[in-house]
């Protein structure tokens, strides 16, 4: 199949026609110079873009998020047991799962008890309610679990009914309320979304095994996106069974590749487990600097055995003293990767990125998400909080994502929170901390219109140079190929 697009605006203000053959970009020529070759597509001036990455997803839960409770609007634990509650009532039958409450200022606290007694109504039998609720965090590093809930995942004796950290995974691993056949049908809607909003390729961080479930839907005809599946350290002898290195091709579409080991360091800002220099403030004792979930000598570990596997890595790590940490494990062990989040970065840790070539992987949305809360826990630190501007002023490469669920897999959502740091009639948090569109679009990507590079390309309606912060979270897409054929277009 080859493909013509005439009269292309490229961001850099050239107007050009592209040619694609066989899923490549064939030629990039002055606009008219040459005649157009195969389908001929006239964008008469619209921007032509590479392809959008969303590069860290959790797709599986992202899938499944529209149809669970959303728990979002909920200003207190006692609101999110009413939102509970009434769709018990609506819908009788099966599991609850709540998703994206965010309880970092709520003026009480969740309890399984409050759970019990919203969804029973005060008449709860002697074995305590049958009918299991879990409410997910918006970070994904807590549930909030019914008593039901409890005994069934394990922990019948709790005291409180809110598990944290590994526990919370844990939980979010075992939820399994539908089917396989169903979540896959899910996957298959959410990647078709996706692409409308121009996306091409995704990380996906999905807890268990994600390269067994993309394997599974490669098999049976997936074929929306480039998936890089990563994998958790439990996983490590599975990953290296697959006999690929990092970024290879996994199966025969090469949409399909192997992604990072994935290693999560500390937690997280609205759990207040985020590991700090300095307290939280208004916390004292133990945990009061958040956790250290993987130990410095065991995360050099890790990564030295994903060197020796020729495999990347992707370092979870949100607060400042963790980041530094993760830093020092890439300098010890040369490994090759990210770290993902990095919301608190110190000053002086800011050029190490680049000089050890780590990628800053964030998502900007959290910023907008978590500004509250962190003014209430980082305080005066939050001069340093996701800090877009320095990190690309040092040198560091940027990589846009969503972290979906805990964002929308949009990636127009994430270059807007980056370019205006607000999203509504809110002042700009750290305004100072903002990029270009151009930037935020680099960041976004991970190719070019240029001869020989794979032909994933996007079509714009407007120009987002030109767009306010709604306009540019709502950006038209009019058509996305990728790997030479449309995944989704209105334009022909």
């Amino acid at each position: 199949m080859t493909v013509t697009f005439s009269n292309a605006r490229l961001l850099d203000g050239r107007l050009v026609d592209v040619t694609v053959t066989g899923g490549v970009i064939s030629a990039v020529t002055p606009a008219g110079e040459v005649p157009a070759r195969g389908e001929h597509i006239q964008l008469d001036g619209h921007l032509l873009i590479p392809g959008l990455w969303d590069q860290h997803t959790h797709f599986t839960q992202w899938a499944q998020s529209s149809r669970r409770v959303q728990l979002g609007e909920a200003q207190s634990a006692a609101d999110a047991a009413a939102m509970l509650a009434s769709y018990a009532d609506a819908h009788p039958d099966g599991d609850l799962v709540g998703v994206g409450f965010r309880d970092a200022l709520w003026p009480d606290v969740p309890h399984f008890e409050l759970l019990d007694e919203a969804l029973s109504h005060g008449d709860i039998g002697d074995d305590g309610p049958e009918r299991r609720v879990v409410a997910v965090s918006a970070d994904l590093h807590t549930v909030w679990l019914n008593s039901a809930a409890l005994k069934a995942h394990g922990f019948r004796e709790h005291p409180s009914g809110v598990l944290r950290e590994q526990d919370a995974f844990a939980v979010i691993d075992a939820l399994d309320e539908v089917s396989v056949e169903t979540v896959d049908r899910w996957v298959h809607e959410a990647a078709e979304a996706a692409a409308a909003r121009g996306v091409v390729g995704i990380v996906d961080f999905e807890w268990g095994y994600a390269p067994g479930d993309w394997l599974r839907r490669f098999a049976a005809g997936f074929d929306e996106l480039r998936v890089s599946a990563a994998f958790y350290p439990d996983r490590f002898d599975d990953a290296l069974s697959l006999g690929v290195g990092g970024g290879e091709p996994l199966e025969e579409s090469g949409l399909l590749t192997l992604g990072p080991l994935k290693v999560i360091t500390d937690g997280s800002l609205n759990t207040r487990t985020a590991y700090l220099r300095e307290p939280y403030h208004g916390h004292t004792g133990d945990g009061a600097r958040g956790q250290l979930t993987v130990p410095p000598d065991e995360l050099v570990a890790l990564l030295r055995r994903a060197v020796r596997a020729d495999l990347g890595a992707a370092v979870h790590a949100i607060g400042d003293h963790a980041i530094s940490h993760a830093l020092d494990a890439f300098a010890i062990t040369g490994a090759r990767g990210s770290i993902e989040h990095a919301q608190l970065v110190l000053p002086e840790d800011l050029p190490r990125f680049a000089a050890l070539r780590v990628t800053a992987s964030v998502q900007p949305e959290h910023a907008l998400d978590d500004r509250d809360i962190a003014e209430r826990y980082w305080g005066a630190r939050c001069a340093h909080a996701f800090p877009l501007r320095a990190l690309t002023d040092a040198g560091a490469e940027l990589a846009l994502g969503s972290d979906a669920p805990v964002a929308p897999l949009d990636p127009w959502v994430a270059i807007a929170a980056a370019v205006f740091r607000t999203r509504g009639d809110r002042p700009a948090w750290h305004g100072e901390q903002t990029v270009s569109v151009e930037r935020a679009v680099q960041a976004s990507v991970r190719s070019s219109i240029a001869v020989g590079q794979p032909a994933d390309l996007v079509v714009l309606g407007a120009d987002p140079r030109e767009a306010d912060v709604a306009a540019l979270r709502s950006q038209p897409v009019v058509a996305t190929m990728l790997a030479g054929r449309f995944s989704f277009d209105v334009i022909r």
